[in-house]
């Protein structure tokens, strides 16, 4: 019988932490009050360790099964999105513009699930060790908890991860070995060139004119040095300059954007290649350029052998599950915990919702069982207790 049958009873409890959650939403690290509730849940679940501040603001808690052996781990995500909430739902954000639209209030809902499971049967022979995570939004949560040796502190062997996904059916999966999700980049650039009345653009470096044909050459970036065959994404999000009106060549002009990428030589390519195009435009035409490259995250890759795991216990699940989804060019930080340990991340359906990020967005309450039951079996499946 699958796991979630297990579950049949619980999930309007479930449903009541999600809609907590998603109406005390919190951003980046400062989570405080969302895991402080979840560390009292996890005491309340009789969890064998509960133990706050990891990684600043994360929580840890760790559940022996009925005879020794490995540990595993299990990650969620707890911190929202700077975004105004829009769905008119009882449970709609009560924090003016911040928002759960990404589902980490679902994610976190499904692990705690699971943990008040796998506290109650024991099931397995080892160590289940539940990571929730802030700051995956950006801020580098899942480094900040390997800063301070969670996977070192309790023997992590393989961790596991999953994300909701609109579109995809609710009771579904999708997965694929290797790139699952892209690396995350991003740029700023500062032109510089000389301010002056724009009747009089002889007289000035126009920046504006530099920054327009920055960002058109940008584009050719990826439309011609990167092989057709692999994928890769070069967006220039924003552009602002110092103007005081339309009657002024700004001195300054700023842009910032994003790169996404799936492949580490494509990744090098792009920085190497935009920071020559920017600066070559600019010298061109008689400006200066600063250009500021960051690495966020790198790609999702997830292990062979580890998605067959995943793959398996989701078919105990449910007979919808892509096993070679496509990849996409969104990131995840989870990648941080995948580059240190073998594991494998997961989507799991959540129907016709709205996008994710999106301010109509809101997590899907019936995946619950499905997310809940997939974790618990990872650790069931991959710490039998033989």
């Amino acid at each position: 019988m699958p796991v979630k049958h297990r579950f049949a009873g619980k999930m309007p409890e479930v449903a009541a932490w999600r809609r907590e959650f998603h109406a005390q939403p919190e951003m980046g690290f400062a989570v405080e009050r969302t895991a402080g509730r979840v560390a009292a849940l996890l005491r309340g679940f009789g969890c064998d360790e509960v133990v706050e501040g990891i990684g600043r603001t994360g929580v840890v808690a760790v559940i022996r099964g009925g005879k020794d052996g490995l540990a595993v781990g299990l990650r969620a995500d707890m911190d929202a999105l700077p975004i105004h909430e829009a769905t008119g739902l009882p449970h709609t954000s009560r924090v003016p513009g911040v928002m759960h639209a990404c589902g980490h209030d679902g994610h976190t809902a499904m692990l705690l699930a699971a943990a008040w499971y796998l506290a109650e049967t024991r099931a397995f022979a080892g160590a289940a060790v539940l990571m929730f995570q802030p700051a995956e939004e950006g801020g580098g949560g899942a480094r900040a908890m390997l800063a301070d040796g969670v996977m070192e502190r309790w023997a992590i062997r393989e961790v596991y991860g999953l994300h909701n996904m609109p579109g995809l059916a609710v009771g579904a999966f999708a997965i694929r070995a290797g790139a699952l999700m892209a690396a995350v980049d991003f740029f700023e650039i500062t032109l510089t060139g000389r301010g002056g009345h724009a009747a009089q653009p002889h007289l000035a470096v126009d920046t504006t004119l530099v920054a327009g044909h920055v960002l058109v050459a940008l584009q050719t970036v990826v439309a011609r040095n990167v092989d057709p065959l692999k994928a890769a994404v070069l967006t220039v999000a924003t552009i602002a300059t110092d103007s005081a009106g339309m009657f002024v060549i700004p001195q300054v002009v700023r842009m910032a954007g994003t790169v996404r990428t799936l492949d580490g030589a494509v990744q090098d390519m792009i920085e190497a290649r935009l920071g020559e195009v920017v600066r070559g435009i600019a010298q061109a035409h008689g400006a200066v350029a600063e250009v500021r490259y960051v690495r966020e995250c790198q790609a999702t890759v997830n292990g062979v052998a580890e998605t067959g795991y995943a793959v398996a216990v989701a078919r105990g699940i449910s007979p919808a599950v892509e096993a070679e989804t496509a990849p996409i060019m969104p990131g995840e930080d989870f990648s941080d915990m995948l580059a240190v340990r073998p594991g494998a991340y997961m989507f799991i359906g959540n129907g016709a919702s709205a996008a994710l990020h999106h301010p109509g967005y809101e997590f899907n309450d019936h995946a619950l069982p499905y997310g809940a039951s997939w974790l618990a079996g990872m650790i069931e499946a991959r710490l039998a207790a033989g």
